[in-house]
């Protein structure tokens, strides 16, 4: 005998039934860029762009390696010089090692405008900016520039004056060829000198121009109008479907015996169709080919000025995607990042609900968060990230997600999950897989602000 006057919780569990919730998982993010992007079904696995011709555009960006502690440039990126990039391995290694380590401190001047362009400039590390006299003798910012860009070609490939000074904004390095190096080169070869020259008289069309459409406006009479057609990409761009791949397997024990009131087969796949999803997710934001981060072309890069990101960033990132823009998207930190500097400035941005959740807003453009994001939390650049701005649609010239029309097996759209059979231990297995990618159909229509800073605070009190 106890001294329990009555049957106690412990005993009495024994008789109840537990409410039970499906499993839950932690990863599972909202995912806002697969619902924002505007699908399209392919009936072929191939998605092409065509696209009216270009010319010819390389990333904007010479690229560096160190060398036991000394910057190097590699000499292959040289061939985002345009004269240059035909030249032979060999020349490109002698220009290579003609660039010399030139350290900076944040407010140096380091290139004044009106002097002689003597040196062509490539940033290692660090940012500045371009600086010119304004008509009426104002001080006006030309861009800022950051990691692998230079300067200034024009003028150093002309020995042309600088037309701008530039401005460290913070402490770096950078790497310089001196003009006599080049016309060295050009002395001896033949090609290179005959490309230079034709870069100097300008008669050469900027690179990621459209080749032109002759027409005439505003004339009077019977006039001989142009003749013209528009020329497209000979070979325009294809997209394959990507995908993400697992095999699910489920103990037909566990199928038979455990299967109420949640169905196990079914509580797995959608945690593994979750995690499909996840990684879909971040393959469409960072894969080296088709990820769109990796798809910004050079005219579409924006560096911050101060480092973290301001309304003044997010507005120039707005005159890249100025054709109806429909979001930014950013990690959360950089998104906070941003929600304080708006506050230091008493300009809060508005909150508007989409997909069912109180997003930040700016000039009416919601950033979405995502945690696939790249994110640099170590090193040199600890706590730097970037924000990417679009434009949705087909009909739009935007960017679009790509999926298969159909599948056999289909699960969700794009994704099967398809019966193996069951192997002699007994156990089921399932192939899962999503097929997808994205396209970019017009450079402009993404653009990114890069070297984002959110390790920024400031005292309110």
């Amino acid at each position: 005998m106890t001294d329990r006057l009555a049957l106690g919780p412990d005993a009495a569990r024994q008789l109840a039934t537990a409410t039970k919730t499906v499993p839950q998982m932690r990863g599972i993010t909202p995912r806002y860029l697969l619902r924002a992007l505007p699908w399209v079904d392919l009936d072929s696995g191939v998605y092409r762009v065509n696209r009216r011709r270009t010319f010819v555009l390389g990333d904007d960006r010479i690229g560096t390696y160190d060398d036991n502690g000394t910057p190097r440039v590699v000499p292959g990126d040289l061939r985002e010089v345009p004269y240059l990039c035909e030249a032979d391995n060999a020349a490109l290694a002698e220009l290579a090692d003609a660039f010399t380590e030139v350290p900076f401190e944040a407010g140096q001047v380091i290139v004044q405008e009106g002097d002689a362009a003597d040196r062509l400039w490539i940033i290692v590390r660090g940012r500045a900016e371009k600086r010119v006299t304004g008509r009426y003798g104002e001080d006006a910012l030309l861009e800022v520039v950051g990691d692998g860009q230079f300067f200034d070609l024009g003028a150093w490939s002309r020995s042309e004056p600088m037309p701008y000074r530039v401005v460290a904004l913070t402490r770096g390095t950078a790497l310089c060829a001196e003009r006599s190096a080049l016309a060295a080169l050009a002395d001896r070869d033949q090609a290179l000198g005959a490309g230079l020259a034709a870069f100097n008289a300008s008669d050469a069309a900027m690179p990621g121009s459209e080749v032109p459409v002759d027409c005439t406006s505003g004339h009077v009479g019977e006039v001989d109008l142009p003749g013209t057609y528009v020329d497209y990409e000979d070979a325009p761009r294809e997209y394959h479907m990507t995908l993400a791949q697992t095999v699910l397997r489920v103990h037909t024990r566990v199928a038979d015996l455990y299967n109420g009131p949640i169905d196990q087969t079914r509580a797995q796949a959608n945690l593994t169709i979750a995690t499909l999803r996840e990684r879909q997710e971040s393959a469409l934001l960072n894969h080296p080919e088709f990820g769109l981060f990796n798809s910004v072309s050079p005219g579409q890069r924006v560096q911050t000025r101060t480092g973290a990101p301001t309304p003044d960033d997010l507005d120039e990132l707005l005159t890249k995607v100025w054709k109806q823009p429909g979001y930014f998207l950013a990690h959360p930190k950089a998104i906070a990042a941003f929600g304080r500097e708006c506050t230091r400035r008493g300009v809060p941005p508005v909150i508007d609900n989409r997909f069912g959740s109180p997003l930040l807003t700016w000039r009416g453009v919601p950033l979405l968060p995502s945690d696939k994001v790249r994110f640099n939390n170590g090193g040199a650049h600890t706590g730097t990230t970037e924000i990417l701005l679009m434009r949705m649609g087909e009909a739009e010239q935007g960017v679009v997600g790509l999926r298969p029309a159909e599948v056999p097996d289909e699960a969700e759209p794009g994704l099967s999950m398809r019966n193996m059979g069951v192997d002699n231990k007994g156990i089921t297995s399932y192939l899962m897989t999503a097929y997808f990618n994205t396209a970019v159909l017009v450079e402009d229509a993404i653009a990114v602000l890069q070297n984002v800073e959110v390790a920024k605070y400031h005292d309110y009190s």
